[in-house]
């Protein structure tokens, strides 16, 4: 199964890198740095909501429609015809509604773990929102989720459903810290520095390319 690390180190996973940085204005590596630490939480964040029916059927919903994974067909025309500002717009929905009070703290911390102020996180994110929700409808297609009651199985597996409990946990931490950042003061040393290792955050988006 390929995980997090191995989307971002493809070629899909580049032209969503650069693609992200330019039409963001950040550099290419530290906003790599924020998508790496970034994608898992906001997966953690989107496994959250889908623990209740009416969650789980909202998400169903719109990987089945609008984000069924067609993003994914033309990131290069995306980003290169000045598509990113309806994406952008389309992303401060996604982000609203998956993190909700907690988004603002989301971002400090990512933007204090990478380097860059928050305000370049968010537009990092708003770009990424979609393309994360178009990778999660191109899953549901591969592996059949055809209704609300499978949404759950297939953010886990995502997630790397057998991943270690304290990785859980530090996404868990990100999501629920204030913003100042002194809970998880190793979440990124642990997720950048550790992401080669077998087993470890690298892997717990598995499965994005369907095993390629």
């Amino acid at each position: 199964m390929s995980g997090i690390l191995d989307l971002l180190n493809s070629d899909l996973g580049k032209t969503i890198i650069n693609g992200v940085a330019g039409s963001t204005g950040n550099d290419t590596n530290k906003t790599s740095s924020v998508l790496t630490m970034a994608l898992p939480v906001l997966m953690k964040a989107m496994q959250r909501n889908a623990s209740t029916p009416q969650g789980a059927e909202g998400l169903m919903g719109a990987i089945q429609g609008k984000h069924n994974g067609s993003i994914l067909e033309n990131l290069g025309g995306l980003f290169g015809d000045g598509g990113a500002n309806e994406v952008k717009q389309d992303g401060e929905k996604i982000l609203g509604h998956v993190l909700g009070a907690k988004q603002h703290g989301v971002e400090k911390i990512l933007g204090e773990k990478s380097g860059l102020d928050a305000g370049s996180v968010a537009n990092i994110l708003k770009v990424a929102a979609p393309i994360l929700m178009g990778v999660l409808g191109n899953q549901a297609k591969q592996q059949n989720v055809s209704s609300s009651n499978g949404i759950g199985d297939l953010l886990g597996g995502m997630l790397g459903g057998n991943s270690p409990q304290q990785e859980q946990s530090f996404l868990e931490s990100i999501l629920d810290a204030d913003g100042d950042g002194s809970v998880i003061d190793d979440v990124a040393g642990m997720i950048l520095g550790d992401s080669k290792k077998k087993g470890g955050l690298g892997s717990l988006l598995g499965g994005l390319l369907g095993g390629k």
